[in-house]
């Protein structure tokens, strides 16, 4: 069983930048697609961002020009940066991974269980 361990939440000010990370342990899968998440309260999860195993990035607008996402293969780990962090920024972070399992070739994915990142108006 994969176990996701994110770190990096915390509250920060408008305008500052904040560095999220995500590392993927006990993988039996090849790791395809890394991403984060956000659910804001009241609203439904959201894609922020994700990244393929060839380093391929996407972003949802809300923070292109924003946002950077990167991954370190040898560690299975991924990272977000969002700079100039606004209040709507607020959400719970969730780091994601998806592949297809060694064995039985089965498609998985897999959460993490969320970090609080509040942004201060």
């Amino acid at each position: 069983q994969a176990q996701l361990v994110e770190s990096g939440g915390g509250l920060v000010q408008t305008g500052g930048s904040l560095r999220l990370s995500c590392a993927v342990s006990g993988s039996t899968f090849s790791i395809n697609i890394m991403g984060w998440y956000r659910q804001a309260p009241g609203k439904q999860r959201e894609l922020v961002a994700t990244i393929s195993s060839g380093g391929k990035a996407d972003y949802a607008g809300s923070v292109k020009g924003r946002g950077t996402i990167s991954r370190d293969n040898a560690k299975n780990t991924v990272y977000l940066q969002i700079d100039s962090l606004k209040p709507e920024d607020t959400a719970v972070y969730y780091c994601s991974t998806e592949g297809v399992e060694y064995s039985s070739l089965s498609y998985v994915h897999y959460w993490g269980q969320g970090t609080q990142v509040t942004v201060s108006s």
